[in-house]
């Protein structure tokens, strides 16, 4: 029998390994671009950047520590100077397409990182394994800048899984869509005309504006933002705003708001307030050819007939008054039925003139 030696032995003891196979090893030594692992073979172990992930310039000091355990596929048993290349991310790859093929099998729900954003929609990558979502799947409503999405975290599904064909698509909106009918749902359940909720402004228009109400959006319309008068939406409201609004109607799944409360109906108490022979101040808010109708209070307008602006003839309001210019009247008629109320400027000309005729 003939004696073996202890190279022999040794080179007998350790394992072999072949192209393709995963193997598991140490991290000895780490550098920014090149990662060395011992795999219990003859040779060490490398994986350079480009065979860690598709990410570029990643700083592979940063991603591994040298002690940590990882696997990695064979590329090259000798990669001409006598070490073994490896592959991490086609590791990773092969284990993300699995995990993908299983999640299109169970339409189950994954969440991954966007990598990247690209003209026609967006790219994620799962293991090393990229998913394209269109931009048409991206959202429930039309997006035109899709960027603010890159590096976020986003759900989806996958409705096309063909890893030979590289087509592996995947649609977050329909998970939206299904989100926003259950949230819809929950709401109009709990809600009833009446109810009194606070929502966030999500569009402005010229005639109202559109109020989320976590589930559904409400349009508060411009006759019911104030008692007062609103001359632009635009102006009393901020996108993205809370706002207090009681619900006024409900019709399907429409619902109409309003934050004319009624405990702040400026009308009540009016005929205290607004007693025939009161002299109070207000604003001239509208001029026509016959009057001038002057704000009391919001909500609250008075008319000023042409006839009674002055003792002189007066032809038009215009010619003695401006809109925004504080008066000072007598209320002369109270109607609380109709909520007409009538003034004078004219009245107080006579008052003047009878305590100067005293005097």
């Amino acid at each position: 029998m003939s004696e073996v030696s202890f190279e022999q032995m040794l080179e007998e003891s350790i394992k072999t390994i072949r192209n393709g196979e995963v193997v598991e090893g140490t991290v000895i030594d780490v550098k920014p671009d090149e990662i060395v692992l011992n795999i219990g073979y003859k040779s060490d172990g490398i994986i350079t950047r480009h065979e860690y992930t598709n990410e570029p310039n990643v700083d592979l000091t940063a991603a591994v520590s040298v002690g940590d355990t990882m696997e990695a596929k064979v590329v090259k048993v000798n990669d001409g100077e006598g070490q073994v290349l490896l592959s991490y991310k086609r590791l990773m790859a092969e284990k993300g397409n699995k995990k993908l093929e299983e999640a299109f099998e169970s339409h189950a729900v994954l969440t991954a990182k966007v990598v990247q954003v690209l003209g026609g929609g967006l790219s994620v990558a799962v293991d090393e394994t990229r998913v394209f979502i269109p931009a048409s799947l991206v959202s429930d409503t039309y997006e035109k800048d899709l960027s603010k999405y890159k590096d976020q975290e986003i759900e989806f599904v996958l409705t096309e899984f063909n890893p030979r064909r590289r087509r592996i698509i995947g649609d977050r909106k329909q998970l939206l869509i299904a989100r926003k009918e259950q949230m819809q749902k929950e709401l109009f359940a709990r809600i009833k005309v009446g109810d009194v909720i606070e929502g966030m402004v999500k569009n402005i228009t010229d005639f109202g504006a559109f109020i989320d109400l976590g589930g559904a959006d409400g349009l508060l319309h411009i006759s019911e933002m104030s008692w007062g008068r609103i001359e632009s939406p635009k102006k009393a409201f901020k996108v993205g705003e809370t706002v207090r609004v009681f619900i006024k109607d409900i019709k399907e799944t429409k619902i109409a708001l309003s934050r004319k409360f009624p405990e702040e109906n400026p009308w009540n108490d009016a005929a205290t307030k607004f007693a025939p022979g009161t002299i109070l101040t207000g604003r001239v808010a509208r001029m026509t050819d016959f009057g001038a109708f002057v704000e009391l209070a919001p909500g609250v307008d008075a008319l000023l007939h042409v006839s009674q602006i002055a003792k002189e003839h007066i032809d038009k309001p215009s010619d003695v008054l401006s809109i925004g210019q504080q008066i000072e009247a007598k209320i002369v008629d109270f109607n609380e039925e109709d909520r007409k109320i009538s003034l004078s400027m004219k009245a107080l000309l006579n008052m003047d003139s009878s305590a100067q005729d005293e005097e």
